[in-house]
């Protein structure tokens, strides 16, 4: 056995959550992954057996091991299908830390300080103006044109960059004592980087609404990115945080894939999602929603289907503008294939998963995709894009701000 699993206390916790799952395969269906592949290695029932391989010094943790361990999205889609309700991405993730202590250090830290950079929101902000100059300079469509967009190593940083292009905007932070605000709205780490036009409407929808809102002048991580790596005590780190920063407040986030993180911590359990904070609001009398005569499809991303409980309150917001003709995106069942890093990490089955969403688009023929997630809101974009479509992808609570009278 591994020197790592003696000293580990979690790795006795990980065989427990392991030993649960009957390997019945009612998940195999249910794992976009092994749709694609069609590899037992690759479902998770497959992953499963390969950590229990691994935990008890039956297998050793070679490079295809860990291929096959890295390549889940942890879309939690199996945990709905499962009957034995395993809690498989807490078992992915606490395999992920235990993989990342056996790294040789100069890697660890390397990864590390990757992942840092991308949770920093400073430093989002600066790649958030990198990707506006990238675009509106002719340096991407550059790319595309000699070819080296489609080199694989530059190819997912260019197409992020380029989505994120049309997003970046330069948000004024609000920072009012507890008293002036009714609640605090949370951005995140990518913030106005990735979700500037979000948070605008937001805070439109907000002021229309006669709410006050906080943002604090540094938006903080939530930790999602480093727990789903391999960092958890980072992650702890930043979500306790959070907690620090909106203890006692009534918290609203942007992001589902945040929500869902922020929830694990026992003071910010009742983080609210936006969509579902504005439709249980109390509407102003004078509010009136121009009608808006387009077909707009909704795209419900896995943190919000399966770990938010669902998106009805988007259907239900969005159902409040006139004319709107509103339908769920098929495949909603499916990741997408952002999943966080993952489109950077494992771009040729991001690639395959993001191609799934695109087939039905032609035919439907839908003005807007709406997401409540930022990452799955770029991704989107930029396969669109690509795909030589004429088709937004924004927030719902965009275009609820764009219809309201005013």
């Amino acid at each position: 056995m591994p020197e790592i699993l003696k000293t580990n206390p979690s790795s006795p916790e990980l065989l427990r959550l392991a030993d649960q799952c009957v390997k019945c395969g009612l998940c195999l269906p249910s794992c976009p992954t092994y749709g694609v592949a069609r590899n037992e290695a690759d479902s998770p029932r497959g992953r499963i057996s390969l950590i229990q391989g691994w935990l008890t010094g039956d297998l050793e943790l070679t490079d295809t091991l860990t291929g096959h361990l890295d390549g889940c999205l942890t879309c939690r889609a199996c945990e709905t299908a499962c009957p034995s309700l395993v809690a498989y991405g807490r078992l992915a993730d606490g395999a992920r830390a235990l993989r990342v202590e056996v790294l040789p250090a100069w890697r660890r830290r390397l990864r590390r300080g990757w992942l840092v950079s991308l949770s920093d929101a400073r430093i989002a902000s600066v790649l958030g103006r990198f990707a506006r100059i990238y675009r509106l300079s002719g340096l991407a469509r550059f790319a595309e044109i000699v070819g080296l967009a489609r080199l694989r190593w530059l190819r997912p940083s260019h197409r992020l960059a380029t989505a994120m292009g049309w997003t970046a905007r330069r948000i004024s932070t609000i920072d009012r004592s507890e008293t002036e605000t009714d609640l605090d709205l949370f951005v995140g780490c990518m913030g106005s980087s990735a979700q500037g036009t979000t948070i605008a409407a937001a805070l439109k929808v907000c002021e229309r609404f006669g709410l006050r809102v906080r943002m604090p002048c540094e938006p903080a991580c939530c930790g999602a990115l480093l727990r789903h790596n391999g960092y958890p005590a980072e992650a702890d780190a930043r979500r306790a945080n959070c907690a620090r920063i909106h203890a006692g407040r009534v918290l609203v986030g942007l992001a589902s894939a945040c929500i869902a993180e922020l929830r694990e911590e026992p003071a910010l359990r009742d983080t609210r999602e936006l969509c579902e904070f504005l439709e249980r609001a109390a509407w102003p009398e004078t509010l009136t929603l121009h009608p808006l005569p387009l077909r707009v499809l909704v795209h419900e991303p896995c943190s919000h289907r399966n770990l938010l409980g669902g998106n009805p309150a988007v259907y239900r917001l969005l159902a409040r503008i006139p004319a709107l003709e509103v339908a769920p995106l098929p495949g909603n069942d499916r990741c997408c294939g952002a999943a966080g890093t993952y489109l950077l990490q494992q771009p040729a089955m991001a690639d395959a998963l993001l191609r799934e969403k695109l087939v039905p688009l032609s035919d439907l023929k839908p003005a807007v995709i709406v997401t409540t997630n930022s990452g799955c809101s770029l991704h989107l974009a930029a396969g669109i894009r690509e795909a030589g479509l004429s088709i937004e992808v924004c927030h719902p609570v965009e275009l609820i701000a764009r219809q309201m009278d005013g």
